[in-house]
């Protein structure tokens, strides 16, 4: 007879509605590049944060991630599973994209950007 394993709730990975990555990397203010943090990404990642999280969703989640390779167009964000990237440059920006795309379900067609490789 063989033990049959269980998994416990914890040992499965949740699966998100919508996962957000939103752009943190800090370069120093003269670097060529640019960078999210230097043009103004901490209070809207912030702001993000606390919206995903007032918005009372469990099923959408915020993720910190490093340069993106878009530093000229930061602070930037992009939104899975659609693989939809924003351009966000005020709270409102924040708000909007929060109850109409993550909660809603609708892109906020002004704010998206389609990154060129």
């Amino acid at each position: 007879m063989t033990e049959t394993a269980t998994l416990e709730l914890t040992d499965v990975p949740q699966v998100y509605k919508r996962h957000v990555f939103a752009c943190f990397q800090q370069r120093p203010p003269t670097h060529p590049r640019g960078s999210c943090g230097a043009a103004g990404a901490q209070p809207l990642w912030e702001r993000l944060g606390k919206q995903i999280e007032a918005a009372g969703q469990r099923d959408i989640v915020m993720t910190a991630a490093g340069c993106m390779s878009f530093c000229q167009a930061g602070p930037i964000m992009v939104v899975y599973p659609e693989g939809v990237w924003y351009q966000p440059r005020t709270p409102e920006d924040i708000d909007e994209i929060v109850s109409t795309h993550l909660v809603g379900g609708a892109l906020v067609e002004r704010l998206v950007i389609v990154p060129r490789i």
